[in-house]
């Protein structure tokens, strides 16, 4: 297993570490299984039941969806948390696939509601250890001053991004000649198929990959068992109590997100492993964490109201052929990977000169607003009213928001990061698109088909100011993140 610093050192994959070939695969493949899953998601929860679905009110559907998405990245924590304190980041990324996949196989395999509950959690919890973990191990592969970092996760954000693209194509064919579980087992494919690569070249990462930063004392772990027990009942004593229903579970997670983003604050603020200088920088991430939230909200319901607009406003009619729903899920990432590169090689070519992260972060916010609002020449429709071609356009505004701001908000989280807290900064990146997307999921209850413009009038109005106001306090935030851009 070779050094850290010849990681660092080495450019066999197109100029960078080998190591991110093979995280560029498995992030790919999970993603596969991930998006793939995710397009048919919400309208297997809504189709009536002769259309192989579930038949839930499409509010009760976007709900499940939203709360669906914020639980995956908040469960970034519980990975974060594991990988810093017990396991590693590489090693609890492997376990994370093994679960992701079993995940997909009960969705694929288990009737109903019961296949629903069971994939659901297990892909989500999967997906909270995998994610957060191969962006920090993508880290470790550059020095902070290494200026091809934010290429790299450029180029890693592409292979999300293929996987995207693949996922939704591939899935919804399936569902759509063959039903719905033959899609949900199409996802579990690629999982396996990421997992074998990933085993394959697990020895590229370096000796830091396997490291446990803060190894929690033995002594402890009997106390994080308790916690951990009497959360679980928790949970089940809600259900069970109607306190936490299908309907209300969105907003339910808003809430526990925003409690948990505090606390993690909080944590990593007053921890004594913290230096002055880190300290400053967690003060910097502050504002980009609410930029980063308000992006995620808007740019989430994809999966939500885009959803819906797509089966129900958008005229999907190609040369007498009806497009599946799904492949709507699939425009942003082609142009991700058409485009990841060309901003990838903008940051290269920029140097020193590209704008801070601040201003990438306000002019994202800025753009997903400004895509919201483009909806409106279309607002209050009939069915298939809406041109193909304008919703193309307006995804690319999507994707143009999400390449300003998404890779480089794991490069930052990776370079403002404490050292006793490595993965769980990365977690708290997480923790901003957690709350985005579920707020994805209590947004959409308020989209009204017959009514679209205060919707997307009053959104992308928002999002636009919220953009401004960081553009206005960036000189401050970059003053508090003491020299890294």
């Amino acid at each position: 297993m070779s050094t850290s610093t010849e990681v660092r050192r080495e450019k066999g994959f197109f100029g960078h570490p080998r190591g991110l070939a093979n995280l560029f695969g498995v992030e790919m493949w999970e993603r596969f299984s991930f998006y793939g899953m995710q397009g048919i998601l919400a309208i297997y929860l809504y189709y009536s039941v002769d259309q192989g679905g579930l038949a839930q009110p499409k509010a009760t559907a976007t709900s499940i969806v939203g709360a669906y998405g914020g639980l995956v990245y908040l469960s970034t924590i519980v990975g974060a948390w594991v990988a810093d304190r017990v396991l590693g980041a590489e090693r609890t990324l492997f376990y994370s696939a093994i679960l992701i996949m079993i995940g997909h196989v009960s969705l694929a395999l288990l009737p109903g509601l019961a296949g629903v509950g069971v994939g659901l959690v297990c892909v989500g919890l999967g997906s909270g250890g995998l994610k957060g973990n191969a962006s920090a191990l993508v880290g470790t592969l550059y020095d902070k001053s290494d200026e091809r970092r934010d290429a790299g996760f450029s180029i890693f954000y592409m292979g999300v991004n293929l996987g995207g693209f693949l996922g939704p194509i591939l899935t919804g064919l399936a569902q759509d000649k063959i039903g719905f579980h033959y899609g949900f087992g199409l996802a579990a494919v690629g999982m396996a198929v990421g997992l074998i690569q990933y085993t394959i070249g697990r020895k590229n990462l370096g000796a830091t990959a396997g490291e446990v930063p803060n190894p929690l004392p033995a002594k402890e772990r009997p106390k994080f068992v308790v916690a951990g027990v009497v959360v679980v009942a928790a949970i089940v004593v809600c259900v069970l109590a109607g306190l936490v229903t299908a309907a209300n579970l969105a907003d339910v997670v808003v809430g526990v997100v925003i409690v948990a983003s505090i606390i993690y604050f909080a944590v990593m603020l007053a921890s004594k492993k913290v230096t002055a200088l880190e300290r400053k920088r967690v003060f910097s991430f502050i504002p980009l964490f609410i930029a980063s939230a308000a992006f995620w909200s808007l740019f989430q319901q994809q999966f939500t109201v885009v959803t819906i607009y797509s089966d129900t406003r958008l005229d999907r009619h190609l040369f007498g052929w009806e497009m599946p729903v799904s492949w709507v899920s699939s425009i942003n990432p082609v142009f991700i990977i058409v485009f990841a590169a060309v901003f990838a090689a903008l940051w290269t070519k920029l140097g020193a000169r590209q704008p801070s992260t601040p201003v990438k972060f306000a002019m994202g916010t800025a753009i997903m607003g400004l895509a919201f609002l483009a909806f409106l020449p279309m607002a209050n429709g009939g069915a298939n009213s809406a041109p193909l071609l304008a919703l193309v356009g307006i995804l690319f505004l999507f994707t143009v928001a999400e390449l300003m701001l998404s890779p480089i908000g794991l490069s930052v989280s990776t370079k403002l990061a404490p050292e006793a807290f490595r993965s769980q900064m990365v977690a708290l990146f997480f923790l901003s698109i957690s709350l985005g997307t579920a707020l994805s999921g209590s947004l959409a209850e308020y989209y009204d088909e017959h009514n679209e413009t205060p919707y997307f009038g009053i959104l992308g109005g928002v999002a636009v100011l919220v953009g401004v106001v960081i553009a206005l306090v960036s000189p401050y935030v970059r003053k508090l993140m003491s020299g890294v851009r």
